[in-house]
């Protein structure tokens, strides 16, 4: 057990948020400056080209900022299409900490005597991110464990970064205010300051393992609270290969891979109200025998069961061509006056995600995609129609919910795989109903400890 564990809590200093303020405020503010004086003499701007002196300023830092870029370019409407194509690009991932400065951070976290915790601990990081890093280690009896240690001050660094979020969005209502933007905001914001607790991270893992329990295709691993703290997340670790490494493997494989992911995403989701909300290649490995290995639980979004419900509703109203049943489905989520003409726009989107799940045989999720592009087309053509029909806007709800199923029908793409994804998904829906998601969801979140949802 850690001795002197020192007081986990780190105050959101005022003089880190000045620090980051000055450096994104710098990088971005600039072409904040240039969209006005365009605008004063009239003068149109080049929008490609502002889009990538954006990418290019981004790119010069590092943290939840370059997240927050990387999550507006996988929304639909968040950004403008030029911005999203090039904000797609960045790498969120920070540069790793020295060996003497993750012993520091270690000792902050577990006290002096930290590594009497181990039997063995890489100082080397195996993985880095856009909050933290992963070191290796080795418990005494043996066991193989994975150590995310939280980066210094990113309290402070996501507060200033939030604000400047408002600067990105604003490049984009300076074009086009057919989207409000403010639920995405909002959502961003609550979920960014979530994924900054680590002990709540450890919560989302029992969840998970409650929610998947007897999915033998799926593993999460398993959380250490007693070497955890709010910044320092202990947990089993998963062996496997990336699932890019299985592009040219054959087509069984890969669809074996699709189906356990599948399972992986939608049975937490439409069987408990919960999805995992940053799905992306590097958030999953193949086990040996192709099942699924969970890897991060920062970003996870719990929606009311009443929402799961009208995502069942408006997948029969498409499916039955029922008006009445699409409107109350978007009218369940928050969608304010609903035309007939609206209700179409938004079916348009509404049927290329459904697409998959309406035909009884195998097919690819999309097959005039590239994996990179998935969705851009049709998101596009709604946006088209939007901006004549507009303002909109969408419930925050759609911020992750959107990302996550573009995300995951990117890694679809990636495996070029072949699958009747209907038969998968009646599999999940057969017994569907709101009372017994409710009383599923609540005995989860309870188990979990998640008692603010619960």
């Amino acid at each position: 057990m850690p001795k002197d564990r020192p007081d986990n809590s780190e105050s959101n200093r005022l003089g880190g948020r000045l620090r980051r303020y000055a450096r994104v405020g710098g990088s971005v503010g600039g072409l904040t400056v240039r969209l006005a004086g365009d605008r004063l003499v009239g003068r149109s701007t080049d929008q490609q080209a502002l889009a990538e002196d954006l990418r290019t300023a981004l790119g010069t830092l590092k943290g939840p900022v370059m997240k927050i870029a990387q999550i507006l370019s996988t929304i639909p409407d968040a950004l403008p299409a030029t911005f999203a194509a090039e904000l797609s690009q960045l790498q969120a991932a920070a540069p790793s900490m020295g060996r003497q400065f993750v012993k520091r951070r270690m000792r902050s976290e577990l006290g002096p005597d930290w590594q009497e915790n181990f039997a063995e601990f890489s100082l080397e990081a195996s993985a880095a991110a856009s909050l933290g890093q992963v070191h290796r280690a080795r418990a005494h009896d043996g066991t193989a464990l994975a150590i995310k240690l939280q980066y210094p001050d990113m309290s402070s660094t996501v507060e200033a970064d939030l604000n400047q979020l408002d600067v990105l969005l604003s490049l984009y209502r300076r074009y086009d205010s057919s989207i409000d933007t403010r639920q995405i905001r909002m959502e961003l914001a609550e979920r960014l300051r979530e994924e900054l607790d680590y002990r709540r991270e450890a919560k989302h893992m029992r969840l998970y393992q409650h929610m998947l329990h007897g999915e033998m295709s799926v593993h999460v691993p398993l959380p250490y609270p007693d070497l955890g703290t709010g910044r320092l997340l202990t947990m089993g670790w998963l062996e496997g290969r990336g699932l890019l490494q299985f592009k040219d493997a054959d087509q069984d494989t890969r669809n074996r891979l699709a189906i356990n992911l599948f399972r992986a995403w939608y049975v937490p989701f439409h069987r408990f109200g919960v999805i995992h909300g940053d799905p992306h290649l590097g958030n999953y490995t193949a086990a040996p025998d192709l099942s699924i290995n969970l890897l991060d639980f920062g970003c996870v979004r719990v929606f009311p069961p009443t929402f799961v419900g009208a995502v069942i509703d408006l997948y029969r109203a498409l499916r039955d061509g029922d008006r009445d049943l699409a409107a109350h489905a978007y009218e369940t989520w928050g969608f304010k006056d609903l035309s007939n003409e609206l209700i179409d726009v938004l079916n348009i989107w509404a049927s290329f995600l459904y697409a998959p799940l309406m035909e009884d045989h195998p097919r690819l999720i999309n097959s005039a995609a590239e994996p990179g592009q998935y969705g851009a087309q049709t998101a596009a053509k709604v946006h088209r129609r939007l901006k004549e029909l507009g303002p909109i806007t969408p419930p925050r709800e759609f911020v992750f919910m959107d990302r996550a199923a573009i995300g995951l029908g990117g890694v679809f793409l990636h495996l070029q795989a072949e699958v009747n994804w209907y038969r998968l998904f009646q599999d999940i829906i057969d017994d569907f109903s709101v009372p017994a998601l409710e009383k599923r969801q609540g005995d989860a979140l309870a188990y979990a400890g998640l008692v603010e949802w619960a």
